[in-house]
Parts: C-alpha cells; structure tokens; sequence
C-alpha cells in the first residue's frame, strides 16, 4: 500500500460509486452516499476541535452511525476507540482515562443506560461529540498516510485489563487482503456484520468489505437470522455451529431456513470443530464453510481453511507469519499491530527477532494444518466475548462472605462456553451465598455477560504449596 492514497471508501465511491455499501433494515446506502456522509463527519470532528492522533472512544452496539465514525476517524487521522456499552459505566470511565480517551460519542438512542449517559456528565475530564449522520459533504477526498494509526481495540489480557491494541490502514488491508486469496469477495457480494465493531472481527468485515467494494449487512433484530438471510440476500456470514445447525434445519422444521442459506456463497466459523453432518449439508449446498485462528493484535485472521471435523484452523494466509516453539504460538508479519496504547504512545512487545507471543498453544498436523490446543494463560470465548477468569475472581472477592474464587468455562450449547466459579468462604459454617444475591452483587463491578452462571463450594483439595493450583481445584469440581 502507497503513501498518500485514499480510504477505500472513496475509491470505491469513485470507481463504483453506486455500488451498495450497506443495508441496514432493509434499507440500501451506496458507496458514493457512504463517502459524503464520512467527509461531512470528519469536518464535523475537526470543527470540534479534534485533531489527528486524538482518541475518541466510541460507545455503542453496530448501527451505520459506528461504521460511518470509523471511516472519518480513518480520514482526519484520528484513533476510532470503541467500547461496548454493556461494560459497567465504572468500567468504561476507567478505560477512558486508563488509555487516555479524552472525547467520546454515545449513540443516542433507548440502548444506552441513563446511568451511563449520567455517569459520563459528571466527568469533566471528558468531552462529549455531536455529530449530525444526515450531513453529506462533496469536499476534496483526503490523502492518507496509511501506516498511521486509525483505531485501537480493546482485548484482554493476562491481568484481566484491557489493553487497547492500535491497527493502522495498511494493518486492515493486508489482513483483508490476505483472507480473499481464500475466501472470495467480490463487488456484487455483502457480508452479514454478526460481530460487534468493538472486536477486532467485527472490524475486519467493514474492511473485507471496503476493499471489494463489498456491502455490509447489519443484522436486523426483528427478524431470525434465517429470515434476514432470505430478504437481504446474504452471500458472505460468520457464525458458530449452533447457529449454522439451526439455518440448515437438521430437523426438517420448515423450509424458510433452508431458503435463507439459498444466496450464501461462505462462511466463516467459530466454535471449534465442526460435525460430519454439518459439513455434509453444506457441501449439498455448494457452500464453502471455513475455519481460522485469529487474534485482536493480528488484525483478526492469521491462519483460514476449510471446515473440518478434527477442529483445525487452516494453514497460514498471505502477509503473515507463524511459528510454533516449544509448543507455543508466535506471529508477525504486515498485519501485526503498531502495539498497546500508552499515555504518550504505543508498547509493541516483541523479541530480538520481531516475533510476537501469542499465549496460545498450538501444533501443525501432518496436512501442514494448525490446531490450537489452548492458551497458555486463562482466558476463554463465551458468546464471542473474551472472559478473562482473574477479572472475575477480584470482584467476587470483594465480597465480604468469599475469600477465594476460581472461574472457570463449562461448555454451553449456544455460547459455546459460559463462566462458572468455585467459591472459597471466609468462614467455612457460613452458608454459599446465592446466585441471586452474587448477580446483583456483581452488577457494577463487571460487565452482565461475565458472571458466572453457576457456583460451586471449593472442594476439598490438598496443594503442596502455599499457591493453588487453579488445575487441581477444577478438576476436583468437574468429577
């Protein structure tokens, strides 16, 4: 990629300029409309004072108004920073001012908590941004210096803190790139936006998207998933098996299901390995399923193959590099991030060589496949969500009854996985306090789709040491 080019927003609206951009209930926008809504944007960012560098913190769930944000923010230079509005308001003020976002913007609308809104009045540290989505602008298209940063991405770590990952443009277009030499996306193709744009896969559509001159379908919540399919005419979708069992109708409960994978070309899947009978289905249909291992600071894909039912993730794709030492993960490559936000800048943890540690185990079968056999720290999926067990431990011990917890994945059908915990008590005649009571407890402390949907007592566990073995105690409770 070229210094001094143009979002691929603007080329597409110039080249391809009817072309649709996105749909969203049931309603199309065009690529040239899209590139006057994004330049009226970023003036109205820069006449609020906003320059090339800023953060802004962007809270909500996926609207137009959020993708449109993200391609001004990529205009004027500044870091589009998105934050799910299901953290816990405190949560989201102390992202704010842990990673130095010192403007936000909150959609309006009957989503967003009043104590949010509230809570982020009475900080003035903040500044809030207004930006009328209707404006249109036909101003000179902006030059852009690509390999600056245009976003940072929120993703757990090993502390339970979020660390904010920073992407530049030339990141997202070598990721982009790399996934269509596998999975192809043309111009007349549209691509379900199932996943949050707070995520790094999320992100990804909007930028597999833009460089096709793709349209992005954001997901209407009043119709099924099977219904939305058949009337936007989806080619292009990522899901979990759960989801892909339901639209393929195993069951033979209607036809209105199977009619709704009639326009899909490929998915992507997440959730591990896929059944024979799954995969059976969707080669009667011509459709092209795939699996990948992927992670926020490669900007998403790292390896991509077909489905398979042994769980593998695919061999390795274009503008990226994997190793695996001593049964551990490392990457770099040209999607490799510019590094964690800092107060003044960017932390890019790398060794001597220029390689990055993944914290993921992992090893290539005999077809040159790579199956990931876990993570070398604690962290697991639930709902597509990254559950950090230590983030969840530190507020159950903060109630007064518990004084050690354990938190842990069992597997759940939809989910994929959902938390539970293993609570030690303070005092051992005390009764375990109840789910009712640890959910409201838990209320402001984490965000609702972290707490544990079922305890346990702390079994009885000998250690040889003074630390406890988080291994032994799980696996005494899951006998």
């Amino acid at each position: 990629m070229q210094a001094d080019t143009v979002s691929p927003i603007h080329h597409i609206a110039k080249h391809q300029g009817d072309n649709p951009a996105y749909k969203y209930e049931g309603k199309t926008v065009i690529y040239q409309q899209l590139s006057q809504q994004v330049m009226a944007v970023a003036q109205q960012l820069s006449a609020q004072g906003l320059q090339r560098g800023d953060r802004l913190a962007c809270i909500s769930h996926n609207c137009p108004q959020l993708a449109t944000l993200y391609w001004a923010c990529v205009d004027s230079g500044i870091l589009f920073c998105p934050i799910s509005p299901r953290f816990a308001p405190q949560q989201i003020i102390e992202l704010m001012q842990t990673h130095s976002y010192h403007s936000y913007w909150l959609r309006a609308d009957n989503e967003v908590n009043s104590t949010l809104t509230q809570a982020l009045n009475h900080q003035k540290q903040f500044e809030s941004v207004t930006l009328d989505f209707t404006r249109q602008s036909k101003q000179s298209v902006p030059a852009l210096e690509p390999h600056k940063a245009v976003n940072a991405i929120l993703t757990s770590g090993s502390s339970g803190t979020p660390k904010a990952a920073a992407h530049s443009l030339a990141n997202h277009i070598a990721s982009a790139t790399g996934s269509s030499k596998l999975i192809t996306l043309a111009a007349e193709d549209s691509w379900l936006l199932s996943l949050p744009l707070f995520h790094i896969g999320g992100l990804a559509i909007l930028n597999r998207c833009a460089l096709a001159g793709a349209c992005v379908v954001f997901e209407d919540k009043q119709l099924s998933l099977a219904e939305q399919l058949t009337r936007d005419k989806v080619s292009h979708l990522s899901l979990v098996s759960a989801q892909l069992q339901q639209l393929l109708n195993v069951d033979g409960e209607s036809d209105t299901q199977s009619n709704g994978l009639s326009h899909v070309k490929a998915m992507l899947l997440g959730g591990g390995a896929i059944s024979a009978d799954l995969l059976a289905e969707l080669a009667k249909r011509n459709i092209r399923a795939y699996t990948s291992y992927g992670m926020t600071e490669m900007g998403s894909q790292i390896t991509t193959g077909s489905a398979r039912t042994d769980g593998s993730s695919g061999t390795l794709l274009s503008g990226r590099e994997l190793k695996v030492l001593d049964g551990e993960i490392w990457v770099k490559g040209e999607c490799l991030f510019l590094g964690y936000l800092t107060k003044d800048g960017f932390n890019l943890p790398l060794d001597k060589d220029g390689w990055f540690y993944t914290k993921d185990l992992g090893h290539f079968d005999d077809n040159g496949n790579l199956c990931i056999d876990g993570r070398a720290d604690n962290m697991f999926i639930s709902g597509g969500e990254n559950i950090q067990p230590e983030e969840i431990e530190n507020a159950l011990k903060l109630h007064p009854l518990i004084s050690d917890a354990i938190v842990f994945p069992v597997v759940d059908a939809k989910f994929g996985n959902l938390p539970a915990a293993i609570l030690k008590l303070s005092n051992s005649s005390a009764n375990q306090p109840l789910e009712t009571e640890l959910t409201e407890f838990l209320a402001d402390k984490i965000a609702r789709f972290k707490r544990p949907r079922r305890y346990y007592p702390w079994p009885d566990v000998s250690s040889a040491g003074i630390k406890v073995i988080r291994k032994q105690v799980i696996e005494a409770v899951k006998r």
